[in-house]
């Protein structure tokens, strides 16, 4: 960053071409949510989601810590954190997310680290990065998706084991259990994410948002919904510009030039 940040933190964003880059930016506090920055947060996502020109993106952290998760002092935890109309980063409340997202972290991922990395598409993380959701330990319970999301990423047993204890992993144990997709030095966490985010941003925008739809379908819903959605997801999709590309890019042999239309 090129100046400092603000003692309540914050959010800053840029754009490399059809990526945008969302970073945390607190290091002074390890990176800490102030609600200043959970409604920066939330106002990045939402720019995100609206920006027809944007892809993909990627969430990372300036400094040596990802998160070292809210500032507890400053909340309120019973309501609600993200503003109506605002894309919820958690994935939680509408409006969804409906783009993909690719996580960069390292050092300490603490409660809603671990929580908006796993409501993210894939995870790049370091191998020392520290893993814990701490919520049992200040008496309270994870309330930003981890008590689903690691169940259904990780199985029954692991979720509960890291789940009722607090206890810290690391991020080999954090690929094992399918947290994380890839484990890179924390020097070359942020370039392989933003270089992944790059790659998907190549595909046919169309494509890759009927795509994660249908997954997300399935997780939600179950596979008979699923089907059932893809007579109207391909109606879309044969009428879109950039399945014409497609199938002229595979005629041609070269490859595509999408638009997103």
């Amino acid at each position: 960053m090129t100046d400092a940040a603000p003692s309540e933190g914050r959010i800053v964003t840029r754009v490399y071409d059809h990526v945008l880059t969302i970073t945390i930016d607190r290091p002074a506090k390890r990176n800490g949510f102030t609600p200043e920055m959970i409604l920066q947060l939330a106002e990045a996502y939402t720019t995100y989601e609206e920006t027809d020109s944007l892809w993909c993106a990627v969430l990372r952290a300036e400094g040596p810590c990802f998160t070292a998760g809210l500032q507890l002092d400053r909340f309120t935890i019973t309501d609600r954190f993200v503003p109506e109309g605002l894309v919820d980063p958690l994935g939680l409340l509408p409006p969804l997310r409906r783009k993909p997202v690719v996580a960069a972290v390292h050092g300490i991922c603490f409660t809603i680290g671990i929580e908006l990395m796993l409501a993210a598409d894939v995870v790049i993380a370091a191998p020392d990065t520290r893993f814990a959701q701490l919520e049992v330990k200040r008496g309270l319970m994870p309330f930003g998706g981890a008590t689903m999301r690691m169940v259904e990423r990780a199985g029954w047993g692991n979720a509960m084991r890291w789940l009722l204890t607090g206890g810290e992993f690391d991020g080999h144990e954090a690929l094992r259990m399918g947290l994380v997709q890839e484990l890179r030095p924390a020097d070359e966490v942020h370039a392989r994410a933003l270089e992944l985010a790059q790659e998907i941003a190549e595909q046919s925008p169309v494509a890759v948002l009927e795509t994660r739809a249908s997954a997300l379908r399935y997780a939600e819903a179950g596979e008979a919904a699923a089907v059932a959605d893809f007579p109207a997801q391909l109606r879309r999709i044969a009428h879109s510009e950039d399945f014409a590309e497609g199938v002229r890019s595979f005629v041609e042999r070269r490859k595509a030039r999408f638009t997103g239309r």
